[in-house]
């Protein structure tokens, strides 16, 4: 298996090419869970993995609780199903915690201060009553535990989510909202850590193969050992090669055909296809992966040429279209181009708007 391999594969695991999902929530649980911290972004990842859904269909789907949004795996929000949110958090959220525990003692947010804002929520939120941010902040101001608008209130939150109090609510207007999971999601359940590993593993290696254990511990949040041991519990079911010395697991299905043109996607910088790995040598070249580092905060999406990061930048939505500034990384063919175009017509029939590219 070559670099160029392992990338059809990740490509065809991650369903970015082959059959595409039916719904939202069957591709989140294919992939565990999606980073959406970006929530626009985290949508178009989505949207890129399902026949022919929109933005209005995704919205949809997370407003109806057919999604949830929380904080698990690593201290950022994912997209999450109602069923496999109390086994996730259960696994994940007591290293997040651990990671969280400096900006606990910076912020106050001791465990005093844990029990009684879970009393206040739990009041303010009883009875399918979500709440956005600054109205959770106004509760908790009035149960006298000052929570200000900064770092304090958003470890607060977070802390709730973490300990399987809240999780999103349906969103006004554009406003996010808050709302108790055991209301949200009634029938969360929970799984011994052996087994929750286990199936961590395997739906890791499933939709993300090739992969290594080290690109489970980076992407899960868990530490190397307990990567390790889930990876153990599923390798049966599971082949393995070694490609330029490093082991890398995947399912079983048959290897994707060679495809007869060139394929590109426009991808946010945090897409499971970039951010679920530790090591991304076999996605993106040496000199490519200098350039974006060197671009930084400047790059949220990165253009995806048969399966090589060729280009990286950012979008502008205006009322009238939506650009995309990218700093190419290498020069494009002219069947690339081509289906460059057709990735930015998708883009722009997803957000409703036409796209243009701008290289700068």
């Amino acid at each position: 298996m070559t670099p160029t391999d392992v990338a059809r594969r990740r490509l065809a695991n991650q369903r970015l090419s082959g059959a595409p999902f039916r719904t939202p929530a069957e591709a989140v649980a294919w992939l565990a869970a999606v980073q959406a911290q970006d929530f626009a972004g985290a949508k178009w990842a989505l949207s890129l993995r399902l026949a022919g859904a929109g933005e209005a269909a995704l919205d949809q789907a997370f407003d109806e609780g057919a999604l949830l949004r929380t904080h698990l795996l690593r201290p950022t929000w994912h997209f999450v199903t109602p069923a496999d949110i109390g086994w996730l958090l259960a696994l994940t959220a007591p290293r997040v915690h651990a990671a969280n525990a400096p900006l606990y003692r910076q912020t106050g947010v001791d465990p005093e201060v844990r029990r009684r804002s879970r009393a206040a929520l739990t009041r303010a939120l009883r009875g399918g009553r979500p709440l956005t941010r600054a109205e959770l902040r106004a509760k908790l101001d009035q149960a006298g535990l000052e929570p200000g608008d900064g770092l304090r209130l958003a470890y607060i939150l977070m802390a709730a989510e973490l300990d399987g109090l809240l999780c999103s609510g349906p969103r006004r207007g554009k406003q996010f909202t808050y709302a108790l999971l055991e209301e949200r999601a009634p029938a969360a359940s929970t799984l011994p850590r052996e087994e929750a590993l286990a199936e961590l593993a395997r739906r890791f290696f499933l939709s993300r193969g090739p992969a290594s254990a080290e690109d489970l511990a980076k992407w899960s949040g868990l530490t190397l050992g307990e990567a390790r041991r889930g990876l153990a519990a599923v390798q049966g079911e599971l082949m393995s090669e070694e490609v330029e010395g490093q082991v890398l697991w995947y399912g079983p299905a048959a290897p994707p055909a060679r495809a007869r043109r060139p394929s590109a996607l426009l991808l946010s910088i945090y897409d499971e296809y970039f951010s679920g790995y530790k090591d991304r040598r076999h996605i993106v070249a040496p000199d490519a992966a200098a350039r974006l580092r060197a671009l930084g905060n400047a790059a949220t999406y990165v253009l995806v040429v048969d399966g090589q990061i060729a280009g990286a930048g950012r979008r502008t939505l205006s009322a009238a279209e939506a650009v995309v500034e990218l700093h190419l990384f290498r020069p494009l063919a002219p069947a690339e181009d081509r289906a460059v175009a057709e990735a930015l017509q998708r883009f722009g029939e997803f957000v409703g708007r036409p796209a243009r590219l701008a290289l700068v």
